[in-house]
């Protein structure tokens, strides 16, 4: 009877249901868009609306959403380790020490540093994630053994190639997540107190502000890393003997077969995507905060 209000009381609680209902806000809001995105990244199909109108013509509106079930059943849990990992290590980067200056919100420095963390530390979750969502996504591009849902591919890459197969890329997920998750947290935070001035302090800013500022800061996030991205679709979205084992085999390889402008293909998708995602997560994620504090 009294495991909710217990659990919603303490920080750990809020931070779980709210990054929980911010993430699954953010999957379904840009899942479409990633799908697209992957395929551009894995091969030269064509623009993203060649690749869009194609894949729902041949494969049917369903397979924009082929693979979801993966990062929506993991999201809560990977969210909450985010904002509760950022809220902790923000923290701790701070050099503000006394009581009432603890009240504050955390320096701009201490925001960055706490984000570069959470990042390195979110990827031991989402690197498998991603490894799983990515094959699915990129099914019907490869010809070979077709899986019906994530636990039929996990336990195929188990039986074949154990942990070292779920975890291939992981290197090159925390080389990506990083700097990005800095960035990202930084620009939230910089944005939404350039939008709205004193709602760090406050809290009150409004709806169009937690829109565009998390918008903005996916978009910084995912430009800062882009290149890294790609390499690592391609690191993970390999199935059998590696064709290029390492990032910089990887990298190398794909350069020389189709140049630099590689490394940035599907940017334009990647961007739009962010903002409409990092928006809703946002958005999601701290009027879930309010609403939950309204009823405490």
């Amino acid at each position: 009877m009294d495991f909710w209000p217990e659990f919603l009381g303490s920080s750990w609680g809020r931070e779980f249901v709210a990054g929980g209902v911010g993430g699954t806000a953010g999957v379904l809001a840009g899942y479409p868009l990633d799908t697209v995105r992957i395929r551009q990244q894995h091969s030269s199909e064509g623009s993203a609306f060649a690749i869009l109108r194609r894949l729902v013509a041949v494969e049917g509106p369903s397979a924009l959403y082929r693979g979801m079930v993966a990062p929506l059943a993991s999201v809560t849990f990977q969210n909450a380790i985010a904002f509760q990992t950022y809220a902790i290590l923000s923290r701790a980067f701070d050099t503000t020490t006394t009581a009432a200056a603890m009240k504050d919100p955390p320096s701009y420095r201490a925001v960055a540093l706490g984000g570069i963390g959470t990042g390195a530390i979110q990827s031991l979750v989402l690197s498998p994630v991603e490894l799983i969502k990515i094959r699915l996504q990129l099914q019907n591009t490869n010809q070979t053994i077709h899986h019906t849902g994530p636990l039929t591919l996990t336990r195929s890459i188990f039986q074949t190639q154990g942990w070292k197969g779920i975890y291939r890329g992981l290197f090159i997920t925390i080389l990506r997540d990083a700097p990005a998750h800095g960035a990202y947290f930084w620009t939230y935070e910089y944005m939404r107190e350039k939008f709205h001035p004193g709602c760090r302090k406050n809290g009150n800013e409004g709806f169009r502000t937690m829109l565009l500022a998390g918008g903005l800061a996916g978009v910084a996030s995912w430009i800062c890393c882009y290149p890294l991205d790609v390499i690592k679709t391609r690191i993970q979205a390999q199935v059998g003997p590696h064709s290029c084992p390492g990032i910089v085999d990887c990298f190398r390889a794909s350069v020389e077969r189709e140049g630099y402008c590689v490394l940035w293909r599907g940017l334009g998708t990647a961007v739009a995507r962010a903002f409409v995602v990092n928006g809703a997560v946002f958005t999601a994620y701290e009027m879930a905060l309010r609403c939950i504090y309204i009823r405490q």
